[in-house]
């Protein structure tokens, strides 16, 4: 076997945490990759890997030549790329919140495929921030304040939190003027930890909520303010038809929060394949023109 090639099977399997998903990232059969990793532990003399039953990890010299084998991969892949015009293939694993997700990188990377005939694409929709190195993602599209700063990230724009409620509703209940008078109103909410309250702009104490209704779904729950059951707080993006169409109001507009920025989210540049700089580039111009990211997108 080629040393880069040994070289770049180690550097998978550190990344993927596991023989199984390394082989099937490198589209090569596991007893291939263990004896890929066998081999390189015997040239060198040293264990770099330690095994359990339910995970593996680097030794402390498999650390330390972790970091060197992957420069030179990521070098080697570079050099090559530059000779032959940086051919886009492989698998590219993307994630992104579920109904951002549907609306609007679902038809980009049908388009990136389009555009792209060697490239696969596994598109995981998932509320939860998935890790990178773990779980083995390419790319993720983030909505809030970064938190790892080792991830490499491009902004793409914002979004808002904003409450809303349709006009049946208000025309019943009356429309709130200041949070105080949410007190005398219903209020439709998610079941996550901190969902049971709202936060306002220059408040430091937020009026308690009537809550009758808790949905862990963000299209039911839109479902539920569109028929007049209450306001609802959601993401700029998630209610930028309804308001456009007139199907919801937006309320208390002095109270909202700063912009939440948003990102698409890599890991260093020493992991970054052609395909991932390419879907970067196909993918960022294009959400950075969307209107539902410029970050104030009621009508």
């Amino acid at each position: 076997m080629d040393r880069l090639d040994e070289l770049s099977i180690f550097v998978r399997i550190v990344e993927e945490g596991s023989l199984v998903r390394a082989a099937a990232r490198l589209r090569r059969s596991p007893p291939a990759v263990t004896r890929a990793l066998a081999a390189l532990e015997d040239r060198l003399g040293v264990r770099l890997i330690d095994r359990t039953t339910r995970r593996l990890a680097p030794t402390e010299a498999g650390r330390t030549f972790y970091d060197k084998a992957r420069g030179l991969a990521a070098a080697y892949e570079a050099a090559m790329a530059g000779a032959v015009g940086a051919p886009v293939r492989g698998l590219l694993r993307i994630t992104a919140p579920v109904q951002f997700g549907r609306r609007h990188i679902a038809p980009l990377v049908a388009r990136f495929l389009d555009a792209h005939d060697g490239v696969e694409v596994e598109l995981m929709l998932n509320d939860r921030n998935m890790d990178l190195i773990d779980e083995g993602i390419d790319v993720a599209l983030r909505i809030g304040p970064l938190a790892d700063s080792a991830l490499m990230a491009r902004r793409v724009g914002q979004v808002r939190r904003l409450w809303v409620a349709s006009p049946a509703y208000l025309k019943r209940r009356g429309t709130p003027r200041t949070p105080a008078d949410l007190v005398r109103h219903e209020a439709i909410l998610g079941t996550a930890r901190g969902n049971g309250s709202w936060s306002f702009a220059g408040l430091r104490t937020a009026p308690r909520l009537m809550g009758r209704l808790r949905v862990d779904d963000v299209e039911t729950r839109l479902r539920a303010a569109r028929e007049g059951r209450g306001i609802a707080q959601f993401l700029s993006y998630q209610v930028a038809e309804e308001l456009a169409a007139g199907r919801l109001v937006r309320l208390l507009e002095a109270w909202e929060a700063g912009p939440l920025p948003v990102h698409l989210v890599t890991k260093g540049r020493a992991h970054r394949a052609p395909k991932i700089d390419a879907f970067l580039a196909f993918a960022s111009r294009r959400l950075a023109a969307l209107p539902v990211l410029a970050g104030n997108d009621a009508p």
